[in-house]
Formats: structure tokens, C-alpha cells, sequence
């Protein structure tokens, strides 16, 4: 992340330790807080991942983020979100893969790369800084807010650029949640076909499952896979842009190093892992909630970094951009989706 820690941010060694603590414990209770909120009727439609940069915003801009919590702020963003990405691995297996099929998979690439290119020029179009277009690029195009988090390690853009586009996916991608189950019977769309669309065009992980079971256990369960399909180009997608910004040239400095996300080796590596030794359903549960919490809490720490000002000095041009972005990857892959029947 592009953080920077302020003097505070750096005490003595004898305290270092504690310090980093006491952050990660203050970004677990908002994380906390937000599986809490979930348990409200209505809520519980939202993601863990933006209650929790929600209430750390909230947090942050109305009482202040303790001094002594900005360590261990740091760490999470830096740390802790790379974990949690890397456990993202063992929801996927290559035989679900496979369950998509060849055009499924087709489907679900052509329309990522399209909309990632797309968004990249209409954010030219618009003048939207560059490293913020290629945030709302990758959690338009993959997968919400886990993409956008992933996404920075790399791009490295400020804290508010990060929050920004993960307020501007997760918006669209829970209007799309309430619209996407209005609309089956109006495209003629069969529960596989509804469940392929929904997979291959909904931001989030939670939002497709919401949208697509409203159609069915079938539309539901197909959906669910495409969208784990979807996940897996987020590795690709890292190490492409993590090589545009090696080859990249700064105004006053040479050429950038490649800043290599060996996270998602990792990532990789839990994929062929749950793979060849599946895990059984209970413990996988466990990582699937441990997952969700790491992430939240990571989110959490980006929340307590974000300043409001900075965040309303962006415009509306970034959240036109998404919107261009989240309707044509919705309108390509209902067309790819038709085409192929």
C-alpha cells in the first residue's frame, strides 16, 4: 500500500511490538462490528469487507484514529491483506474450473479483458488518474473490493484512491444484486444462463450468490462457480500490471523494479493445493469465514486511513467511470452468454 507512517507511526522497538497490536486489535473490533451489522434485517445483503470501510471511515473522520493504533493500521494493509488474498486459493479448485466448461471460461476472459480495457480508456476519456482507473478496472472486471486491495499492492495509489474504488465497486455491484433477479424471465435466460451472467458481470463473491439463488438452487450453484472461476485471473491480472509498472518511467528516476506479488504465488499454490487434497467441509468453512474476516479487517485499517476531504476532492468522474465500466461488463457477458445459448 502507498501509506506512509507518520512520525508516531515509528516508536521505539520497546514499544513496536505492542504498538502493532493494539492497531490490530482496534481494526479487528470494526471487523468485528460489521459481521455484527450483518445480523440487522436488510444488512445482511451487504459484504463484511465494505461495512468494515465503512465503520473505519466513519471511525476515522468523526473521533480520530488513535496514534498508537496507526502501527498496526500499516501492518494490516500491508500484511494481513496478502494473507487474506492468499487464503482466497482454497475456495477455488481446478475441477470447478472445469465445470464451467470451455465457453463458460471463455465467456468469463473475454469479458474481464474487454471491460479492463475499457475501463482503462474511458479513464482516459475522463481524466480519472491513472492508478485510480486501474483500481476500478480490476474489482469492476474480477472480484470487488478483494481485487481493488490485491490490486494496489502493485499500482500503489493512495489510501483515498483505494477507498474510492472500493466504495464506487461495491455500489454498482449491490445495485446490480437487487436489478439482476427482476430480470430472467424478460432475457429468456435459462437458471444456467442466468447463473453464468451473473458470475461473469456481478462484482462480489456475496453479491453474485445473492443475485443468482434468487433463481434457483441451479442458477445459484453455476453462478457461484463462474464467479470462483472469475477470481482466479486476479493472479494474472497482478502480475501484468506489477510489469506495466516496472517497465514505467518516473519523471526524475530510472525505470521501477518489478514489485513481485509472491502473495499470489501463494494464491496459486492454495489453488493446486485444494485441488489435489480437497478439503472437507467444515474446515473449509472455517477458511472461508477466517478469510472474510482477514479481509474485513484489512479494510478496516484502509477505513481508519482515509480522510473524507480527500476522498470528496476526487469528483464524480471516477463513480461515472465504474458505472460505464459495471454496465458494459454486463451488457458484453449477457450477450456472450446469448450468443453461445
Amino acid at each position: 500500500m502507498s501509506v506512509s507512517p507518520a512520525p508516531e507511526c515509528s516508536p521505539p522497538a520497546s514499544i513496536a511490538l505492542p504498538s502493532v497490536a493494539y492497531g490490530i486489535g482496534f481494526c479487528a473490533l470494526i471487523a468485528a462490528a460489521a459481521f455484527g451489522l450483518r445480523s440487522i434485517p436488510g444488512v445482511s445483503t451487504l459484504s463484511p469487507l465494505i461495512l468494515s470501510i465503512v465503520l473505519g471511515m466513519a471511525v476515522h473522520n468523526v473521533f480520530g484514529t488513535p496514534a498508537a493504533a496507526k502501527p498496526g493500521t500499516v501492518y494490516a494493509m500491508r500484511h494481513i491483506l496478502r494473507f487474506g488474498v492468499m487464503l482466497l486459493g482454497f475456495q477455488l479448485t481446478i475441477l470447478q474450473i472445469g465445470e464451467v466448461g470451455l465457453s463458460g471460461v471463455a465467456i468469463v476472459a473475454i469479458s474481464l479483458v474487454a471491460c479492463f480495457a475499457f475501463i482503462i480508456a474511458m479513464g482516459c476519456v475522463l481524466k480519472v488518474e491513472r492508478k485510480l482507473t486501474e483500481l476500478i478496472a480490476a474489482g469492476t472486471s474480477i472480484c470487488g473490493a478483494s481485487a481493488v486491495i490485491a490490486t494496489n499492492t502493485v499500482t500503489q495509489a493512495s489510501d483515498e484512491d483505494t477507498a474510492y474504488a472500493v466504495v464506487c465497486v461495491t455500489l454498482f455491484g449491490t445495485v446490480a444484486m437487487f436489478v439482476y433477479p427482476l430480470l430472467p424471465a424478460l432475457l429468456d435466460l435459462s437458471p444456467k444462463a442466468y447463473g453464468l451472467w451473473a458470475g461473469a458481470s456481478v462484482h462480489e463473491v456475496a453479491q453474485v450468490v445473492a443475485a443468482a439463488y434468487q433463481d434457483g438452487k441451479e442458477a445459484g450453484d453455476f453462478g457461484t462457480i463462474t464467479k470462483l472461476t472469475r477470481v482466479i485471473f486476479l493472479a494474472p491480472m497482478v502480475v501484468a500490471l506489477g510489469v506495466m509498472a516496472a517497465r514505467s518511467r518516473t519523471d526524475t528516476g530510472p525505470r521501477k523494479s518489478f514489485p513481485m506479488p509472491y502473495f499470489i504465488l501463494g494464491f496459486l499454490a492454495a489453488v493446486l493445493v485444494n485441488s489435489v487434497f480437497p478439503i472437507p467441509p467444515a474446515p473449509k468453512a472455517i477458511i472461508v469465514t477466517t478469510t472474510t474476516f482477514l479481509l474485513a479487517l484489512a479494510l478496516a485499517a484502509l477505513g481508519l486511513a482515509t480522510d473524507f476531504g480527500k476522498l470528496k476532492a476526487k469528483g464524480m468522474r471516477p463513480l461515472l467511470l465504474c458505472g460505464a465500466g459495471s454496465i458494459f461488463l454486463s451488457v458484453l457477458s449477457l450477450v456472450l452468454v446469448k450468443i453461445v445459448g
